[in-house]
């Protein structure tokens, strides 16, 4: 693989041909990976794969018209033939005149935030393997558990850079590791399955294969005849692994190109509460080792923690510098960008802030109602907010969970969910957008 300054001086290179070419700007951005994943199902070796690959992708302007190109061919002819090609689509491309560079006064300036994305480890295919093995073996063990669709185990590095024609080139490097588990129980049609998974950016801080697949066998024997529920409105609890789905509801509906378009549910929010005043939902792309951790974000502006949503009230958009020109206001360093195409917006490592009672607590004074720990389907509507959603979980009976619930449907509206939603104490830090348990008042529930 090419080192990080390697990496920045092919991308700055691109961004010299595009102006010398006749572009009035430019911007490159160059990825490079690298990944091992082995698989083993019922204790014998599936799969093994390996991949190392490049691309590099310019994006470039003549007057307020733009295209984006991208190749995996670093030779010289093809990168020549990239920027002719682009120069050429260009001037015949419509013109958008909110479309452009992020403005250079803003670009990040100085050095990086230490976020230690990267381990510098080369992990052996046996590592990986043997913690693939580990990982099914302890959840083949479990008493109940019938069959396996498998466990793996991952390594990967990626190497990023940007360059722009504004003078900003930067690159940062990525390790990853992950481990995975998924089983089976029960036999013909009452078998269930269920999963786990952990991933990190240094690998002394992955979950113990053990670990991860008895945790995966245990959540499938939970699941084991499953149960109808009368339809009606009830609490619901949503564990972390789905409760998460509501932040990434959040952020496109206050994403720039949703507010510029016009189409979110929170179109009028900026500055309102959307929550009650007892939520507060932060990003920190600076936290050490975090999966979503970054320094700079898609278009060369620095990231910073900041509080998105803070006593329930609404603190502002996220925009990349298109949006933010249409808007009339300054972009927040929210600009995700891969080789091709313009940027998008997006967060790094967000979350919901950890309420003041155990999730016990929480479900303690509930007569009826449903644990949710599944999520089916993508029945919302942005536009609307209207939420309706395939789930299964377990039924809650007087403050406890009692047996297993499937083949439901529960139903709502984002901002009646928003502000009724309160958290426990349980929140970790495992994934780029996490939440503790939740608890939402009033939804509807279709069962039988």
């Amino acid at each position: 693989m090419l080192t990080i300054s390697q990496a920045e001086e092919q991308a700055a290179r691109l961004v010299a041909a595009a102006c010398q070419a006749g572009a009035d700007a430019a911007d490159v951005v160059f990825v490079q990976g690298q990944s091992q994943d082995i698989s083993v199902r019922l204790g014998q070796l599936e799969d093994v794969g390996r991949s190392e690959g490049a691309e590099i992708g310019l994006r470039l302007f003549i007057g307020h018209r733009s295209a984006s190109v991208s190749s995996s061919d670093f030779s010289k002819e093809a990168l020549d033939a990239l920027v002719e090609r682009a120069v050429a689509m260009a001037r015949e491309a419509p013109e958008d005149r909110w479309a452009g560079l992020a403005p250079k006064e803003l670009l990040m300036q100085g050095a990086a935030p230490e976020i230690e994305s990267d381990d510098g480890k080369e992990i052996a295919p046996a590592v990986l393997r043997e913690m693939a093995l580990k990982a099914e073996d302890a959840a083949r063990s479990v008493d109940g558990i019938t069959n396996s669709e498998g466990a793996s185990a991952s390594a990967g590095r990626t190497i990023f850079a940007l360059a722009t024609s504004e003078g900003f080139t930067r690159g940062s490097s990525s390790s990853s590791y992950g481990c995975f588990a998924c089983v089976i129980a029960g036999q013909g049609v009452n078998m269930q399955r269920d999963y786990d998974f952990h991933a990190t950016r240094y690998f002394e801080d992955l979950d113990a294969a053990e670990l991860i697949g008895t945790r995966a066998a245990e959540r499938t024997i939970a699941r084991l005849n499953p149960t109808r529920i009368d339809s009606g409105q009830m609490p619901i609890i949503f564990d972390p692994r789905v409760g998460s789905g509501f932040l990434s509801y959040l952020i496109q509906g206050i994403s720039g190109g949703a507010i510029t378009r016009k189409t979110s549910f929170l179109l009028d929010s900026l500055g309102k509460p959307v929550f009650n005043e007892g939520i507060t939902i932060k990003e920190d792309p600076w936290r050490k080792r975090g999966i979503a951790s970054r320094a700079f974000d898609g278009e060369g502006l620095p990231t910073k923690p900041n509080n998105i949503i803070e006593k329930g009230r609404l603190n502002g958009w996220l925009l990349d510098s298109a949006a933010a020109r249409q808007l009339g206001m300054t972009p927040t360093g929210h600009a995700r960008r891969g080789v091709g195409g313009p940027p998008s917006t997006g967060t790094a490592n967000l979350y919901l802030e950890a309420g003041k009672v155990t999730p016990e607590e929480l479900m303690s004074d509930i007569k009826l109602g449903i644990y949710v720990t599944e999520m089916i389907g993508s029945g919302v509507n942005m536009i609307t907010g209207d939420y309706s959603r395939g789930a299964s979980g377990f039924i809650i009976r007087d403050g406890q969970l009692a047996e297993p619930v499937a083949e439901i449907t529960v139903a709502g509206n984002l901002k009646d969910i928003f502000m009724q939603m309160v958290p426990a104490n349980d929140l970790r830090f495992r994934r780029g957008t996490e939440v503790p348990t939740l608890r939402v008042d009033g939804l509807m529930v279709a069962g039988q």
